[in-house]
Formats: structure tokens, sequence, C-alpha cells
């Protein structure tokens, strides 16, 4: 008797579980994740076609949710990020001085909507809420100073994720930033990047 009743709960919960399992199989695009990014960072003034833009390394990481419906996924995310873009400046207003601007940390929030290319395969598009942080540091002789400010601006990109694994992922994204507001000053800076990530789906 005690092992028909154990057999019993044991296939009682199994049975409980296969619809859970079976949606999680037909749909690998829904859940929370956390991710890892990395990738290539540019940094240019909008006003100014003829500038150089200032470029370096962009590096962070994001968490969202996303909800698989048929084909169709759509999410939320947000991220952190910092860069080790920068740029100087010689001689700006007296002779051996030097401006240092980095770019600091960067926050976004955002929604993305995806379709599915093939059962592990998404392209999506994406748009939202940035705010970066550019440091400065002006050195003249013996004197420095440093401060910073933060830009307000939306971010729109597209990239591919794949489906690596039952809860893991890579994905590959461009993504275009442009702000409008430096605290209390209207400005014009555009932000391209381009990065891969990896990610883990719960």
């Amino acid at each position: 008797m005690r092992q028909l009743i154990l057999a019993a709960a044991v296939a009682g919960t199994a049975l409980a579980a296969l619809p859970a399992a079976a949606q999680t199989a037909a749909a690998p695009f829904t859940g929370l994740r956390i991710e890892g990014v990395a990738g290539y960072d540019a940094l240019k003034d909008g006003h100014d076609q003829a500038a150089s833009s200032s470029d370096g390394f962009v590096y962070g990481g994001a968490v969202g949710y996303d909800l698989q419906v048929n084909n169709l996924i759509i999410g939320a995310e947000g991220e952190l990020t910092g860069s080790t873009t920068d740029t100087r400046t010689d001689g700006l207003l007296v002779a051996n001085d030097r401006l240092r601007v980095d770019a600091g940390r960067d926050i976004f929030a955002g929604a993305r909507v995806g379709f599915l290319v093939t059962p592990s395969l998404m392209a999506y598009a994406k748009g939202g809420y940035t705010n970066a942080r550019i440091n400065t540091r002006y050195t003249t002789g013996s004197t420095e100073v440093r401060d910073h400010f933060d830009m307000d601006g939306f971010r729109l990109g597209a990239g591919l994720e794949h489906q690596i694994g039952a809860n893991t992922y890579i994905k590959g994204e461009y993504r275009y930033s442009n702000y409008s507001r430096a605290d209390r000053y209207d400005i014009d800076a555009d932000r391209h990047q381009l990065v891969a990530g990896v990610g883990m789906r719960f």
C-alpha cells in the first residue's frame, strides 16, 4: 500500500509539471534574463558632421523580462554600461593646458519587440530612454578641475538573439543613441554602438 501511495504521488507530481515544461519548451524566449554585453562605442557631435568621433570599448550588463506569444516576443529591459571612450584637447584656452573628456556610466531603460526567424533565433527592435554621464578634467599648470554632466536622450536598436541551450543565449546588437539635453542645456550628440552579449534566462 505504501508503495502504491508513493507511486501515485510521484506520478501526480510529474503530471503537474508537464504543462509548465511544455510551455517552457514551446516558448524559449519567455522569462527573466540577465546578460553581459561588450563591444564598440563611438560618440560624436551631432551638429558638426565633419567632426571626428571619439571611440572606445563599451562594457556592462542588463536585466530584462520577455514574454513569447506564438512567434511574437515582447519585453522590457534595463542596462548599465561603462565606456573607455575619451578625447583630449591641448591648448584650448592657454598654451600647455589640456581638457580630457571621458564617457562615463550609461543607464538605459526601454522595451523591445521581436519575432522568430527560426524556433531558436529571434530578430528584434528596441527603444527607450538613455542617460549618459560625461566626465571632464581640465588641467593648466598645477591646477586641475574635475566635473561631470549628465545627458538625456533616446536609444533605438536592432539585433539577433540565438538560444544556445535550455537557459543560455548569445546576441549581437546595433544601437543608436541621441542626446538632446545636458543638465540644463540643449545639445546634440550622437552615439553608435555595436555589441555582443551572452545571457541566461530563468
